[in-house]
């Protein structure tokens, strides 16, 4: 092999003497024809002074071109000085020829910073190397003698190079193929030839299918060491995380412990500033729409029917909720190998670590340099031909002045600036456009960044319901003691809402594992305020052990660490006040906390209060979570009041702590936090007033004993404190007020509105006709807390009414489906529906507004609501609603702006006319809707009649199924049962034992009729298939799943289904309307006050044939009767 390759050099060697012999030759020919032409120019005026000798203007290769490096491939090229010796000419004079000293030699071939001139500035400088006059030939030869020298100094780099990689590609070698650097000094674009040089390498090895041996040649270059490195280092950073701990603690390894996260594709970049226990509220209502998730590996990956790429990815999501591990499981999986290994490298910053170089300047490269080592020894200046990941985590802690209107344009990799601008050029996509970037927020941030600069926003929700049994499992070694743990959770609506974010998953685990442990057989806390208070607890339990060597609870509040809870508590508030959850040493100097003291306080309360490093060791400190935070920003408070009888909250003060004056002023002290937390603007202090008035009780007291000097509020106080709240839900409070406060009597075990309302939803005598503000509050609070997903949510239910609908408004915009066909809606109810479609965090999918007098004027409002970007509708029935040929147009102008959700529309018993069934059926057409399904007939003028009663029909009896104790009269529209015998013929549909009847009428579409009643009458539909002969039930209307029935009496009403009654409390009357839809399995019965159609009940079903209405009485009703009524 070596002989083979000595022999190829000896070839070449000669192969160069050769050509060079030919190129002196050329070279002299070319001399002797640029000569000539100077003769011929000369001018023959002999009036014209000789022209002085022209500097030489021709390609000269004896010229000092050799010495200028375009090139300079680690300085192998002969020297010009050398290869003059190597001519047997170089003796002679130096001719004048075409020389490279020409401004020309001055220009760079390749530029690696876009600053190549232009193809026309290379030809103009190209062309004033040639002698005007010069042929085409004498050009052509002139040109071919520069390309071949030029042949040759490229055929030598390849050689050299090409040596090189064929060394580093020997298995035994160790090196990286960087290594072989001989001249360290590299400038840019020598350094740029060789990876180019290196990429075409590759390039030719993976065409002729050796894929080892390119792997082996990429993994030893410079970048595929760094980034070898890279992920090693990051995979030392990202295996082991620390629970709610930034120092020293047990360590758990990510993988074992990381339970997948709930992420949701879509949403906007738009803030929302709810108080964010509001908004775990909310997302664990939401339902699991597993179409709807995506996986973290796929984060910049284009949902279907998307076909430009994702550069930049917003993930929102509420402090705690997991962010940040789900950004380190993103690294992780990367740097394992795992995972999208198209990356060639992954950078994760944190703007914790961004702050503190506020007032540095870097270019892109410099700042990656400062974080990752790796980059700057492997000598990586440029990511352009890379695929990048930039990971930002954390911008609600982002201290930046991030500007993206008036900020300075930065292009240059190379170019520095301060941090600032480099990242707002580089999310605007002005600084390496190539990169992606993902950005992780808390939702109250998110408009920082401009929707445009955004290409797809995530949201994090958190663990669902099945998520957080497998977190406590994968924690838990101890099967009895996890399934005690889970299940008591679930005893605790609150606790279980909370257990959505993974940091309070972590902090029940805490508590409970160690209450299991030391008061076996004891009461487990069931409300937040007593989680927390075991939390610190156990926290001060845990410091006394490690760093004094106390145990038992007399020792957890010694004198020491009562300070630094006092310290930790008022820092807490003071900086709850301001809206900071990130402290920087001026932060706590404000606070009267020295740095020291908190590096102390760090290092102890390590599960409390986290100190964490960023770049040059600048300290940051916050609270593990928010609600940690809260707590005891409340706890401080309330420490403060008892102690000292001063209201932080109103700067009052009292002197006689344990005088009727103080009782007085405990009375004002919780009561003003209450109104102080209603006030504020988007609920921000909801669980601070929480945690505040559940410190108020004794129970929760005693456990703080010996932290607490005094006690603050009697159980007189409480009870006051609780009527006070009572009183508030007449005060016309928003929904979510109202949640918040049910909270808080949660807080202090005050469950009695809840207990009564849900002790009559179960007894079936719930009447809304009757509910006080409280009550209805009540209700609300129950169906959003309830455990059951909020699937579908029927307003006939509860009360088929507008009053209704605008109080249970939150359960509809929490609800997939709403069912409020019938309900009596108006334009008001279309107001507030338009507000909860325009909602981001409304979870309606399906709205059923079938049957209501909306009009066009309000089709037109909740078209308006149609046109939200944050509008998520799938399914709309407007079916029967007087709509138009101008509310058709309303609704093909938003479905025309926002054509991405409605799947299908239901406009049939409505009157559109023919231009809006056209304008219909052309958006049905339009690719950019997503519209598959549309429903415009039957259609006509007849539709727009309000109420039922467009759907009215003429029933007919049918004398056939009359039982002989019934009597038929007034033209065959009456029924009455009777004492006596009627002799009516033998027949085989007639009901022999039951006093029944049926219609001849067999109903498939909608149909409405209404009767008059006296005495006991059942009033049914029925399939025609229903035995009529003996005594069985099978006969009986209700009785069996043949048939439907509402049983009328002067008592009340109930209605019947297979042997199953249900009754309704409601007001006696005379008059029955029945309205049935077969194909929506709808069967509903009104009755009539002030001749107003009132609900009073609806089947939902699924009719499989057609049904034909009937009449029954009980055997013993003699003289009742129904009558059709005509309509």
């Amino acid at each position: 092999m070596e002989e083979r390759l000595v022999e190829m050099e000896d070839r070449g060697l000669m192969e160069r003497l050769e050509w060079q012999k030919e190129r002196i030759a050329m070279e002299r020919e070319i001399e002797m024809l640029r000569r000539r032409l100077r003769t011929k120019q000369r001018p023959e005026s002999p009036e014209s002074e000789p022209e002085p000798e022209p500097e030489p203007s021709c390609v000269s290769f004896k010229s000092d071109w050799s010495n200028d490096h375009y090139i300079n491939f680690k300085g192998e090229q002969p020297s010009a000085e050398n290869r003059i010796q190597q001519r047997p000419d170089s003796t002679e004079p130096e001719p004048s020829c075409v020389s490279f000293k020409s401004d020309w030699s001055n220009e760079r071939y390749i530029s690696f910073k876009g600053e190549q001139p232009t193809a026309e500035k290379r030809v103009d400088q190209e062309s004033s190397e040639v002698p005007s006059g010069q042929s085409a030939q004498q050009h052509q030869i002139y040109l071919d003698s520069i390309f071949m020298l030029l042949k040759e100094n490229i055929a030598t780099f390849v050689k050299n190079e090409l040596k090189k990689i064929q060394k580093v590609l020997n298995p035994d070698y160790p090196e990286c193929l960087e290594s072989q650097r001989e001249d360290e000094d590299e400038d840019e674009e020598q350094r740029s030839s060789r990876e180019a040089f290196l990429k075409i390498t590759l390039y030719f090895l993976r065409r002729m299918k050796q894929e080892e041996l390119a792997d082996r040649l990429q993994n030893r270059s410079s970048a595929g060491v760094c980034k070898r490195k890279l992920k090693s280092n990051l995979n030392k950073k990202f295996q082991c995380i620390f629970e709610g701990i930034a120092k020293a603690g047990n360590q758990t390894l990510l993988n074992q412990m990381f339970t997948e996260i709930y992420i949701m594709e879509g949403g906007t970049a738009e803030v929302n500033d709810e108080h964010e226990v509001r908004q775990i509220e909310t997302a664990s209502r939401k339902p699991d729409r597993p179409e709807t998730t995506i996986r973290r590996e796929d984060i910049f990956k284009a949902p279907p029917g998307r076909d430009e790429p994702i550069r930049t990815v917003m993930t929102k999501g509420v402090a705690g909720i997991g962010k940040t591990v789900l950004t380190q499981k993103f690294t992780l999986d990367w740097a394992e190998g795992k995972a999208n290994q198209d990356i060639q490298f992954t950078f994760p910053f944190t703007f914790r670590e961004l702050n503190v170089l506020k007032e540095k300047r870097y270019s892109l490269v410099e700042l990656v340099d400062h974080f990752f080592s790796e980059t700057r020894e492997a000598g990586i200046f440029r990511f352009e031909e890379c695929q990048v990941v930039f990971i930002f985590d954390g911008l609600d802690e982002c201290r930046l002045s991030l500007d993206f209107h008036n900020t300075e344009i930065l292009t240059d990799v190379t170019e520095s600036a301060s941090v600032d601008v480099l990242l707002t050029n580089l999310i605007r996509g002005k600084l390496l456009p190539s990169a992606r970037l993902w950005i992780t927020t808390r939702p109250a941030a998110a408009n920082q960044i401009p929707p445009e600069c955004v290409h797809m926003v995530t949201e994090v929700r958190g663990f669902t319901d099945p998520q957080k049994e497998e977190y406590f499992r994968k924690r838990s070694r101890d099967k009895k003691q996890e399934s005690r743990i889970i299940s008591h959770i679930k005893t605790s609506r609150s606790l279980y809402i909370m257990c959505h974010i993974p940091v309070f998953c972590w902090i029940t685990a805490t508590v409970l594992e160690d209450v299991l442990k030391t008061r076996e057989g004891g009461e487990l806390p069931k409300t937040l305020t007593e989680m927390y208070i075991h939390f610190l607890v156990v926290q001060s339990k845990l410091k006394n052990i490690k760093y004094g060597g106390e145990a038992g609870n007399d020792s957890n509040w010694n004198k020491e660490t009562k300070k630094m809870i006092e310290s930790l508590g008022k820092l807490a508030f003071e900086q709850l006040q301001k809206g900071n959850l990130i402290f920087y040493e001026s932060d706590l100097t404000e606070c009267g906390i020295n740095i020291r003291s908190a590096s102390v306080y760090s290092g102890v309360f390590t599960q409390i209060f986290k100190e964490e490093s960023g770049l040059y060791q600048d300290k940051m400190f916050c609270f593990v979570h928010l609600s940690v935070q809260e707590f005891l920003a409340a706890l401080h408070v309330h420490l403060t009041f008892t102690n000292s009888g001063v209201n932080l909250l109103s700067e009052e003060q009292t002197t006689s702590w344990w005088s009727e004056v103080f009782r007085d002023k405990s009375t004002h002290f919780y009561q003003s936090a209450v109104d102080k937390a209603l006030q504020s603007p988007n609920g921000h202090l909801d669980l601070f007033l929480r945690f505040l008035l559940g410190l108020s009780l004794q129970a929760n007291q005693n456990l703080l004993q010996g932290l607490m000097t005094q006690t603050g509020s009697s159980s007189e106080t409480n009870q006051k404190t609780v009527e006070y709240i009572k009183k508030k839900f007449s005060e016309n409070l928003s929904a979510e007020r109202s949640i918040s406060l049910f909270h808080c009597l949660n807080e202090v075990n005050d469950h009695s509105l809840v207990e009564e309302i849900q002790q009559s939803l179960s007894s079936g005598s719930l009447s809304t006709d009757e509910l006080s503000a409280a009550e209805w509050s009540a209700l609300v609070f129950i169906l959003l807390s309830s455990e059951k997903d909020l699937d579908v949510f029927d307003l006939k239910k509860y009360s088929a009414s507008e009053e209704a609908l605008l109080r249970l408004l939150p359960v509809v915009k929490a609800s997939n489906k709403a069912l409020l066909s019938g309900c009596n809606l108006s334009e008001r109810s279309c107001e507030a529906l338009s507000s909860v479609l325009s909602s981001q965090s409304s979870s309606l999918r399906d709205l059923d507004l079938s049957n209501n007098d909306l009009q066009d004027s309000g089709g037109k409002l909740i078209s308006d609501g149609l046109k939200s970007p944050h509008c998520t509708l799938e399914t709309l029935s407007l079916s029967g609603c007087l709509i138009s040929e101008e509310g058709c147009t309303s609704l093909v102008a938003a479905l025309s702006s926002n054509p991405s959700h409605l799947r299908e529309l239901d406009l049939s018993y409505n009157h559109p006319g023919d231009s809006g069934v056209k304008l219909l059926s052309a958006g049905l057409k339009d690719p950019l809707w997503t519209l598959d399904t549309l429903r415009v007939e039957p259609a006509g003028v007849r539709w727009l009649i309000p109420g039922l009663r467009k759907y009215s029909c003429e029933l007919t009896l049918n004398t056939n199924t009359v039982n002989r104790y019934l009597k038929l009269s007034d033209n065959n529209r009456k029924v009455t049962h009777v004492e006596e015998d009627q002799p009516y013929p033998d027949h085989p549909e007639r009901f022999d034992y039951w006093p029944q009847l049926l219609c001849r009428n067999g109903l498939t579409g909608r149909c409405y009729w209404e009767v008059e009643r006296r005495g006991y009458v059942s009033i049914a539909v029925s399939y025609r298939g229903i035995r009529r002969r003996g005594r069985s039930e099978d006969c009986g209307f209700g009785y069996n799943d043949h048939s439907w029935s509402l049983r009328c009496s002067d008592d009340g009403y109930s209605v019947w289904h297979n042997s199953i009654p249900t009754s309704i409390s409601t007001s006696y009357c005379g008059r029955v309307g029945v309205y049935v839809d077969c194909p929506a399995g709808s069967l509903s019965f009104y009755r009539f006050s002030c001749d107003s159609l009132i609900h009073v009940y609806t089947f939902n079903t699924t009719f499989t044939q057609p049904v034909y209405p009937g009449f029954g009485f009980r055997i013993r009703s003699r003289g009742s009767s129904v009558s059709l009524c005509s309509v």
